[in-house]
């Protein structure tokens, strides 16, 4: 939109670019009365901006834009003292890049109604923008979208914008307040601030003061707090203006104001994607100019008011991801005759139900459905067979049984996306359909049966956990070959593993786990350029790891073959994977020792699972050097030797940074599930991975002591060394795992004390020590009398709680009298007998006649302290024990 007015322009609405290339000709400046000079949509191959142009000085209009000039913004530009228009827009998918080494020049077109910088690297110029820009009075619209300023101040010492309406400040790096002095500009019409890293809450204004604005977009930020101080600013306006406000991708929270429903010229509302919560104001129900409202991604609860079906002209509807109850009915829709795309779903399962009537027939017609978590069934509803348009249908968790009919599978070819995924859908599959162009298709989670299907155009498919049975079809990639994403893992497919599937040229993740599958598991393999998540775990599976497999997969990050019937070594050609981040080769029957990575592929590598294989030989020291390693799964082999020393230097253990997380397109198909030995059971671990620190060395050949180096991984969260030969004692220092959920240390011959310091180990909630060779009291403090007394029984010199064998207390004359304490053993026997005697004697002699012998007699002195010890510490036991079962009560209660 061009807000200047200059009789002498015209924009040229069909104007065709003449591809342009090369250099700009100075033969230009033979033209002394050119006004008008356009070179945009041109391809001048990186070629600076020649500085010559700045000697046109009666050019009024200059429009350079996405021509792919280079380099350096020439200074002379500023000599163009009539220019009323101005345009340097860079392409955002070009490779040239357009800088200023200063803004000075700016400061002295005077005369210029229109600036557009958008794309061009002002990072030099970026600490005065503000000030040079304000010397233009005459200025309209200002467009500085993607020019890396990092400088908003807070405020100006005067705002000269006096004509400015359109403001365009969108992807910058500000990393500041939103400023007040944005709002005082009194023309401003349009304001958009999207993706510019704003912080804090939007500034308070008087009521009234942004009444003539058509356009707020403040999305993508880190703006905090309600919209209160937004609402009064916009409030107490006779006529308002305010056609688009789009708050979305933010930290907004607090309910909506009801003052939203003031805005009657408001065509546009996104306010999707923050915290706000309540219920939806019914004012909104008379924006009948609406076309656009989006609430989706929010905390929003109550009922879906009727007052909705007001909105006449809505096009978009997104009240997607919220907690809303109660009854969706025809009374909602029944008037919204313009809609094309209706997102609804309920945080809440089942709270949200859709009703109509057998019969209705819309007056809306669909391009888009998305309903979610909502009780729409329990049939397809038969008014979708009217939506002529339909080219996405999501029915995803939405109580739907019995079968698809017919007439749903015939919209394939106009279908981009079917998801019907979630529900209790039955029948058989068709074998052959046809799609729209790159569709996506999600089937997951029914009881759908029949073959693997040959669906042509399809290019993410899911059809896991359903009932499909028979082999992977041997000309999948003839009928599949735009196959990016397929996932058909939990069903019951058979037969091998045919090489046409490493013919999808274009797949980025496979999932065939939890199948039947068999045969060799890289026979007549071709390369897969692509491929990035490869899970073929839980199948039946035999054969070799080849040599060649990092060349067969070159871009592959997530590799799962865990428990099948793989054999053989495991060659160190095999791992030489630069950008594998997860292997699972686990529950398999491999053997031979533990080959050595490159450092390169090292280096990438965040989660190893070799557990329960046939691994024989030490732990490779080279581990330690890994820089992101933080699962360490090494379990159920048959290594010896001792716990490496160096293990304590893995950079991965000691900070919880999440080295590698599946991009966001994998995430609505795959888990990126790996199973775990944890807190005694085995756990499936999806989204926590990036959280989980762990070291699984249990069930080998282990010998030597607990290397104290260990405590150096800060952040380690399990560590099980169970079902070893491991000696010494715990090291003392095993307290600095602060963060220590699980600690395994069972059946070795671990001796000595377990150390007091591990009472402050407050997070450690499950902990096995028993059957080792340890004594002494077990620490006192917080969780350690509430463990389980097997976590430490077979350790026959181990006493007090939680075990009911409680520990002697030494007293001061005891440990006085201790290296004579052998040599009177036989007197203390024979001392206690006399003791009880004089006990009898007591009472015919007196009170001094006791207390005389205690003095006089040394061995009766020990024997009476003696008995005073043993009555203490049965006490003692019998209080905590009535304590510890008192907490587990209340515990059990609440």
């Amino acid at each position: 939109m061009m807000m200047y007015d200059d009789d002498d322009v015209s924009v040229l609405e069909d104007y065709t670019p003449m591809c342009l290339s090369g250099q700009v000709s100075p033969s230009l400046l033979a033209l002394k009365y050119l006004t008008y000079l356009d070179l945009s949509h041109n391809n001048f191959q990186g070629n600076s901006i020649p500085s010559f142009i700045g000697s046109l000085k009666r050019l009024t209009y200059l429009n350079l834009s996405q021509a792919s000039f280079g380099g350096l913004v020439p200074p002379q530009l500023g000599n163009l003292s009539n220019l009323h228009y101005l345009d340097l827009t860079v392409d955002p998918y070009s490779s040239q890049e357009l800088r200023v080494s200063d803004l000075n020049w700016l400061s002295s077109l005077s005369s210029l109604n229109y600036l557009n910088l958008e794309g061009v690297n002002l990072r030099k110029g970026s600490a005065h923008w503000p000030e040079k820009v304000n010397m233009l009075p005459s200025l309209m619209e200002l467009h500085l979208a993607g020019c890396q300023l990092s400088e908003f101040p807070e405020s100006l010492s005067f705002v000269n914008f006096t004509s400015l309406s359109i403001l365009d400040l969108s992807f910058n790096n500000f990393n500041s307040t939103m400023p007040q002095w944005v709002f005082n500009i009194a023309t401003l019409l349009e304001l958009t601030l999207t993706g510019s890293e704003l912080k804090g809450s939007i500034p308070a204004v008087a009521e009234g003061v942004l009444c003539k604005l058509q356009k707020i977009d403040l999305s993508f930020n880190n703006l905090t707090g309600n919209i209160r101080e937004l609402a009064v600013g916009l409030s107490g306006c006779n006529n308002s203006s305010l056609e688009e406000l789009d708050l979305s991708a933010n930290k907004f929270n607090g309910p909506l104001p009801d003052s939203l429903g003031l805005h009657r010229y408001l065509r546009v509302l996104r306010l999707s994607d923050n915290s706000f919560w309540g219920p939806i104001p019914s004012s909104l129900g008379n924006l009948s100019r609406l076309v656009e409202l989006n609430l989706s991604f929010n905390k929003m609860n109550g009922t879906i008011p009727e007052s909705i079906g007001q909105l006449s002209k809505l096009t978009t509807l997104g009240l997607y991801s919220n907690s809303w109850e109660g009854l969706v009915t025809e009374s909602h829709l029944r008037n919204l005759k313009e809609l094309e795309n209706l997102k609804l779903s309920s945080y809440r399962a089942s709270s949200l139900k859709f009703r109509s009537t057998r019969g209705w027939v819309p007056t809306f017609n669909l391009s888009s459905i998305m309903i979610k978590n909502c009780q729409l069934g329990p049939e397809l509803p038969k008014w979708l067979k009217n939506q002529k348009k339909l080219s996405s249908i999501t029915l995803s968790g939405a109580a739907i049984s019995g079968t698809v009919p017919d007439w749903l599978w015939e919209l394939s070819q106009q279908l981009w996306t079917l998801d019907l995924s979630e529900n209790r859908i039955v029948g058989k599959l068709p074998r052959f359909l046809d799609f729209g162009s790159q569709a996506i298709v999600n089937l997951a989670s029914n009881r759908l049966e029949g073959s693997f299907p040959l669906w042509s155009n399809v290019n993410q498919l899911s059809l896991r956990n359903n009932l499909l049975s028979g082999p992977v079809p041997a000309n999948v990639d003839h009928h599949m070959s735009a196959l990016k994403y397929l996932d058909v893992s939990n069903n019951s497919l058979t037969g091998d593993l045919p090489s046409s599937v490493s013919r999808l040229k274009n797949l980025v993740y496979l999932d065939l786990s939890s199948n039947a599958l068999s045969g060799d598991i890289y026979a007549g393999w071709t390369v897969m350029p692509k491929l990035k998540i490869l899970d073929l775990s839980k199948n039946n599976f035999s054969g070799h790891i080849p040599c060649q497999m990092c060349s067969l997969l070159p871009s592959l990050e997530w590799l799962k073959l865990s428990t099948n019937s793989i054999s053989g070594e495991l060659p160190s050609c095999s791992l030489n994977c630069t950008r594998l981040y997860t292997l699972d080769l686990g529950k398999n029957r491999l053997h031979g020792i533990i080959p050595q990575w490159t450092e390169e592929s090292l280096n990438s590598l965040s989660e190893l699972i070799l557990r329960s294989n046939s691994f024989s030989g030490r732990i490779p020291e080279q581990l330690c050097n890994s820089l992101k390693l933080h699962v360490l799964d090494l379990a159920d082999n048959d290594l010896f030797g001792s716990i490496p020393r160096c293990l304590g230097n893995m950079a991965g253990m000691k900070s919880l940074e999440p080295y590698y997380e599946l991009p966001p397109e994998f995430r609505s198909f795959y888990s990126g599930s790996i199973e775990l030995n944890m807190k005694g059971r085995s756990m499936e671990y999806n989204e926590l991975i990036p959280l989980v620190n762990m070291i699984d060395l249990s069930i080998n050949n282990l010998s030597g002591e607990i290397p104290p180096e260990i405590s150096n991984l800060s952040t380690l969260k399990a560590l099980i060394l169970s079902n070893n030969q491991l000696t010494g004692s715990i090291p003392s220092n095993i307290s600095g795992l602060k963060q220590l959920e699980t600690l395994d240390l069972s059946f070795n011959r671990l001796s000595g004390q377990i150390p007091p310091g591990m009472s402050s180990m407050t997070f450690l909630n499950s902990l096995n020590l028993s059957y080792n060779n340890l004594d002494g009291e077990i620490p006192r403090g917080n969780q350690f009398p509430t463990f389980n007394p097997s976590s430490f029984e077979g350790n026959p010199g181990l006493c007090g709680l939680p075990l009911s064998q409680g520990c002697l207390t030494p007293t001061g004359q005891d440990v006085q009298d201790h290296e004579g304490e052998d040599k009177g053993n036989e007197e203390d026997d024979h001392g206690e007998v006399w003791f009880y005697v004089s006990i009898a004697l007591g009472f015919l002699v007196g009170f001094w006649s006791v207390c005389g012998t205690l003095v006089i007699k040394k061995s009766w002195r020990q024997a009476y302290f003696r008995f005073i010890d043993k009555m203490k510490d049965k006490l003692y036991l019998v209080v905590q024990l009535n304590t510890a079962r008192l907490r587990r009560k209340l515990e059990n209660r609440t």
